[in-house]
């Protein structure tokens, strides 16, 4: 939803169906915006389209994908610079994001400016070119209405989009682009100046070089490298050279380039060098990366992982190396790593510091304040903390000694910080050191509700070592699981019935379910049941079974609105916590699955049934029944037909790969929203649950008409056919087997009722006897162990 005081944004316009272009538009169209996709016309094409078609298909192929849906290519139109500029100017924006030619881009927008409307904004996608020289030949209505948009590649994925405006753009054109990119793209929006590379790219280029130049300086291999300037200090955990791998080796002469000739002659930048003569001569060979013939790291014909010397370019297996200097990150964090008394720590100390004395030297060059520098490469380069926040994390006084001490210039920032942290909480709020010294609060943007914000200002209103209730206003509590990659295990599910009865003791009016990791849950704690399976211990497996399906039914069932709201991974037992909730607010980024199959069991805590409420409710709707109408007497097709479509779902263990498809797949019902950005799920999921209090009931219980040992036996067929045909295993049709009794309803007949109990005490007896089998038990411990599956 847009700021409705506004002129909305209906339509786009994407000039340049290049890598970036086309990304752009289809993230455009995964947001419901119709969009219309330019490119050149080729020489003797029969097809004056053909660039942007072709563009278009590519996006529906790609992986990982562009677009959240199929439907989302619809919406896709496919023209040409030639014939359809007309087209362009009516379109309320229009996104150049041709190559980086001057001469080009100036031509592209004289010609623009014939049609287009007055209100039409035109943005560049450049990182280069400053706006004052895109702008030098532009008429003054066109300045009030241009601005840099620039996005981060995968546009899909990647969540900051930097913006530029310059000395005429006009409030109303910075605003209308600002809401439009955070409410409906669900981007961060950063304000930068207009100086080289802005900010991501201007920090993340000299870290990247720096990294790179100081390895074959330092004599460091490039795995050790990737150890101790990834995880342990809150990079990516790729490491350098593995990132630069997967962004592409021939990227690095163009931004090197366009930097180094645009930067002042005394910038710090250009003590790194030129490009290394051994990376040159890679690209020339055709070694830029995955999408090369590999890059830094390769794999063989039989799949074997080799990296690069760069001593003399050769390749050998990767050894993975226990780096020592890198593990000691886990206990001593950064300061840990850099302090170490190796090669390794000493060149994690020279890149780290290097690049974070850059990054605070830049402000305020780049950007007003150092909130939006580390916004920027948080959400750009996948960083973990900005780099002011790393250096809260050394010390300010720290790292300023040791600069002082490296022979290194130390920044004015840190002699303004004076020892001072760069972020502090003062009565509850954030606040950041501004560059005069002084402290300023941090403001979030309308309808933004943050759970750490709210952390910093109160205490948990229930906690215990895996899940928290917290009171987020307006009478509304939220369940907050905080374990391992939020796993569900006793403490978690004893969390959800405390939390239910103190909503409803203490006369609050509802609750989300929701976290700010990255993940919403990866499921129950696998670790629970292979060591309970390994002792033998299944009283105790069936008591816990039994406890999550009595938690996820006191939410169900819950006096009060339940609302969840996911992000990321919600899979297993935290896909079925969704499932009992009354609605889901689900960040477009969710990646929604039962796929307890994959681990050789079957769900376990209601996942079987309220999928098939779900076929039900589909089938139901599809022959106009009476609203609240909840028994299944009549279903098209028979009652086969819900089984048909839930069976497979979860016996193949699918995992939806957008919040779009959740919805295609059943996990999401039709009346649950997207949201498209993550920083305002908690405040929709919130409003959702406020608006659903006003008039609330709980649902009532299903029941189901299902066709019992003949339909069983029909699916045991298909199953079976699988295997000959080698499509599965012969224990993935044991589980299977375990999977269909449960979903035909066990020893029933079409015309008797099973009630929901019946369906959770099958979904009990099934998984037990699918945990028992020594097979089952080996795909468990090898997801424990490699986080895989395993086929056997």
């Amino acid at each position: 939803m847009t700021n409705s005081t506004l002129k909305p944004i209906n339509k786009v316009c994407v000039i340049g169906a290049g890598v970036m272009g086309a990304g752009i538009a289809a993230h455009v169209a995964n947001a419901g915006v119709e969009v219309l996709l330019l490119d050149i016309v080729p020489k003797d094409a029969t097809d004056r389209n053909v660039v942007a078609k072709t563009a278009i298909e590519k996006l529906k192929k790609q992986n990982p994908a562009p677009l959240m849906s199929n439907q989302a290519a619809k919406l896709i139109t496919a023209g040409n610079i030639d014939d359809d500029l007309k087209h362009a100017g009516q379109c309320d924006w229009v996104i150049e994001a041709v190559i980086e030619r001057l001469d080009i881009k100036q031509s592209l927008y004289a010609n623009l400016e014939k049609y287009r409307l007055k209100d039409t904004i035109v943005s560049s996608n450049t990182s280069t070119l400053p706006i004052e020289t895109l702008m030098a030949k532009a008429k003054k209505p066109l300045q009030e209405h241009f601005l840099i948009s620039h996005f981060f590649n995968p546009p899909r994925y990647m969540r900051l989009l930097e913006l530029v405006v310059g000395d005429n753009t006009s409030d109303d054109t910075t605003a209308r682009i600002r809401d439009f990119c955070d409410r409906v793209l669900g981007k961060t929006v950063v304000d930068c100046n207009d100086t080289p590379g802005f900010i991501a790219n201007r920090i993340g280029t000299f870290w990247l070089q720096c990294a790179v130049t100081e390895a074959i300086k330092q004599g460091i291999d490039i795995e050790t490298a990737d150890a101790v300037l990834g995880k342990p200090v809150g990079f990516p955990k790729t490491g350098v050279f593995a990132l630069i791998d997967m962004v592409g080796l021939d990227i690095m002469p163009h931004v090197l380039g366009s930097l180094s000739s645009a930067l002042d002659d005394k910038d710090q930048f250009h003590t790194l060098g030129k490009l290394p003569e051994m990376v040159t001569a890679m690209i020339a060979d055709g070694y830029t990366g995955r999408k090369g013939k590999g890059g830094f790291y390769r794999l063989t014909a039989d799949k074997k992982k080799q990296a690069i010397s760069l001593h003399d370019r050769s390749y050998s297996d990767a050894k993975r190396p226990k780096v020592p200097a890198a593990n000691v990150g886990r206990k001593g964090g950064i300061r840990g790593v850099i302090t170490h008394d190796s090669p390794a720590g000493r060149y994690a100390w020279s890149v780290i510091s290097q690049t974070l004395a850059y990054a605070a030297s830049l402000v305020p060059e780049i950007a007003d304040d150092i909130d939006t520098v580390d916004a920027a490469m948080r959400l750009g380069y996948n960083w973990k903390y900005g780099p002011f926040e790393m250096i809260d994390k050394l010390g300010t006084e720290w790292f300023a000694t040791a600069l002082k001490d490296a022979n290194h210039p130390v920044p004015v920032l840190l002699t303004v910080a004076n020892g001072q942290p760069f972020y502090r909480t003062k009565d509850g709020r954030l606040q950041f050191l501004g560059v005069d010294g002084t402290y300023q609060t941090i403001k979030r943007p309308e309808g933004v509700l943050l759970l750490a914000d709210i952390k910093r200002r109160s205490k948990p209103l229930l906690r215990n070592k895996s899940a928290s209730l917290w009171d987020i206003g307006d009478k509304v509590a939220c369940l907050e699981f905080h374990s391992k990659m939020n796993s569900l295990n006793p403490y978690s599910m004893s969390m959800i019935k405390k939390s239910v009865k103190f909503v409803n003791d203490n006369d609050f009016k509802a609750m989300v379910v929701y976290n700010e990791s990255s993940h919403f849950s990866a499921g129950a704690n696998l670790g629970i049941l292979a060591v309970a399976a390994k002792l033998r211990l299944w009283p105790f497996v069936d008591w816990f079974l039994n406890a999550g399906q009595q938690a996820y039914n006191n939410l169900k069932y819950a006096p009060f609105p339940v609302i969840g709201a996911p992000s990321g991974l919600a899979l297993g037992g935290g896909c079925e916590v969704l499932l009992h909730c009354d609605g889901i607010e689900a960040h477009a980024e969710t990646y929604m699955g039962l796929v307890e199959a994959g681990v050789g069991i079957i769900p376990g805590w209601g996942g079987c049934k309220e999928m098939l409420v779900r076929a039900q409710e589909k089938y139901s709707k599809s022959v106009n029944q009476p609203k609240g109408w909840v028994t299944p007497d009549f279903i098209p097709g028979g009652p086969m037909a819900p089984v048909l479509d839930v069976f497979p779902l979860i016996a193949m263990a699918d995992v939806s790969k957008s919040a779009h498809l959740a919805k295609e797949k059943m996990f999401l019902r039709s009346a649950d929203n997207v949201v498209m950005n993550r920083d305002r799920l908690l405040s929709a999921a919130k409003e959702r649950a406020l608006g659903m209090a006003k008039s609330y009931t709980p649902p009532k219980a299903p029941t189901f008409n299902l066709p019992g040992a003949s339909g069983a036996a029909a699916l045991d067929l298909g199953v079976h056919d699988f295997i000959k045909k080698g499509v599965a295993s012969p224990h993935d049709g044991k589980i299977g087997v375990a999977l269909a009794k449960v979903l035909t309803g066990g020893n029933t007949d079409q015309m008797d009722t099973v009630s929901e109990q019946d369906i959770l005490d099958l979904e009990r007896a099934g998984l037990i006897a699918m945990a028992k089998t020594s097979k089952s038990q080996d795909r468990v411990i090898h997801m424990l162990r490699t986080g895989k599956p395993l086929r056997n």
